[in-house]
């Protein structure tokens, strides 16, 4: 029911900044609106992890590793999560997800690398 498009990935050197967006479609025009969209990386050899989230209302949750660095924000008009990150690290090198929670269904888009430098 919902589609997932992010952009915005790329290579930086440590101490750039880069932002993400995805754009999320739903497929049926429905009362109830995408609850919670947000933000998830997987680096090679370690387990997938949270990024960073935000509810419709505008509540956000981060990982504490990127906690200050990055900034989450949406467009509930527009059905589109942002992800501004700055000061990256090597160590935020990873596919970046974007997620949304749709109902009782979870949705995940494609992917996008980041890869951070040294």
């Amino acid at each position: 029911q919902v589609q997932l498009v992010e952009s915005g990935g790329g290579l930086v050197h440590a101490g750039g900044s880069l932002t993400l967006s995805c754009a999320a479609s739903v497929s049926r025009s429905s009362f109830f609106g995408i609850a919670t969209m947000g933000w998830y990386r997987h680096a090679p050899g370690k387990q997938r992890e949270l990024v960073a989230t935000v509810t419709r209302g505008g509540s956000t949750n981060y990982a504490y590793s990127v906690l200050g660095r990055f900034t989450i924000s949406r467009d509930n008009a527009k059905n589109t999560v942002y992800l501004q990150m700055n000061r990256l690290k090597p160590e935020d090198t990873a596919v970046y997800y974007c997620y949304c929670r749709y109902l009782i269904d979870d949705y995940w888009g494609q992917g996008t690398q980041v890869t951070v430098s040294s």
